[in-house]
């Protein structure tokens, strides 16, 4: 297997990838930012489930997509701060997505949090997607 330069973005193209094929579910490789990434998606409502195999010896997560009435929750994502060019963004700078339909996912010094979070705890950090 190959070494992936951006883990994160791959991570991002299977939930996309999965939810336009309307597969049930898909696996990646583990990571912590992967799970927290997976939280957030699971406590805004676009995925249904997650689950972290440690058993496996590169640890697996495996997601479960949500579909409602065959159409998926989860509708597109976005990579914006990549390896080669990293975007900051203060706390009044954060993002809306599609006039609040949307969440924008930060990497603050409080963890992975999303845009509505960093704003009501007043801190910036790194955009690293936007969902819809």
């Amino acid at each position: 297997m190959s070494t992936l330069t951006d883990p994160i973005a791959d991570f991002l193209s299977r939930l996309r990838n999965a939810s336009r094929s309307h597969r049930a579910d898909v696996a990646a490789p583990y990571s912590k930012i992967k799970e927290e990434i997976a939280r957030i998606l699971k406590d805004e409502g676009y995925i249904a489930e997650y689950e972290v195999d440690h058993n496996a010896h590169p640890g697996v997560i495996k997601v479960t997509m949500k579909f409602v009435n065959r159409t998926p929750a989860l509708t597109g994502v976005k990579r914006i701060s990549k390896p080669g060019l990293r975007k900051y963004v203060g706390a009044a700078e954060v993002p809306r997505v599609l006039g609040g339909m949307g969440i924008s996912i930060l990497s603050s010094s409080r963890g992975i949090l999303t845009g509505r979070q960093a704003k009501r705890e007043n801190v910036g950090g790194e955009l690293l997607a936007v969902v819809w």
